[in-house]
């Protein structure tokens, strides 16, 4: 889950607003390459920081399966039912 304490939001804020400025800044056709790259050097340094294992591997899967996860079930998921609402349901 996302939701950490407002002292550890306030603390990543400003470097977090930072990098999605430079991530919006590049066109359409290049974000998923631009946000993959920023995700994969993060997932990157945290290895060489704390080093590479088992735990840590599936750690960090877990993290980005749960991001999935959750951009799906808060962000996904309504636009489809406003969709089907819209355009009709097929199920």
């Amino acid at each position: 889950m996302p939701y950490i304490d407002i002292e550890k939001r306030e603390f990543l804020e400003h470097s977090l607003q930072n990098l999605w400025v430079r991530i919006l800044a590049h066109d359409d056709a290049d974000i998923a390459g631009v946000l993959n790259y920023s995700i994969s050097m993060i997932l990157n340094e945290i290895i060489k920081e704390r080093g590479l294992k088992y735990a840590r591997l599936n750690e960090l899967i877990g993290v980005l399966e749960c991001a999935k996860l959750e951009l799906y079930r808060r962000v996904a998921a309504p636009y489809e039912d406003e969709k089907a609402n819209l355009n009709g349901d097929v199920y």
